[in-house]
């Protein structure tokens, strides 16, 4: 003979509803989704654009910005041009193998963007690229 437990209506429920956990997780999800890329880079350029595909990448890298007016910005905050390895060394911890993207204006003389690409190289940074835009079809 088996017999039915019954459950009262007054007994307190055991199980967890995690419904809306995942319904605040999955908002959550979709508001850092769209709004981190809005985050990355916060100074104006005209960047040149370009058909190469562009590369994965697993942690945030050092971005250096010239702008039109010749102004260089490492992230957001205005560097002068001689201070540029030792602030870059500061951020970087020291550490030379810190990928560094390079954003220069289309309108700044390409030799200005070289010669911070090369004076970067010269302090030992190895991972130092140039960013462009995709090319768009005309």
């Amino acid at each position: 003979m088996a017999f039915k437990l019954k459950r009262s209506s007054q007994e307190p429920m055991s199980e967890i509803n995690v419904t809306p956990f995942v319904d605040v997780m999955l908002v959550l999800l979709i508001i850092f989704m769209v709004t981190a890329p809005l985050l990355t880079v916060g100074v104006q350029v005209d960047l040149p654009e370009s058909s190469a595909d562009s590369l994965p990448e697993e942690v945030e890298p050092l971005t250096l910005t010239i702008n039109s007016k010749g102004e260089i910005f490492i992230q957001e905050s205005k560097i002068e041009y001689d201070k540029i390895i030792a602030k870059i060394l500061a951020v970087s911890k020291n550490r030379t193998d810190t990928r560094i993207y390079v954003r220069g204006d289309k309108t700044i003389n390409y030799g200005r963007v070289l010669e911070i690409m090369g004076m970067l190289s010269g302090s030992g940074f190895t991972k130092v690229a140039l960013i462009s835009e995709p090319y768009k079809e005309r």
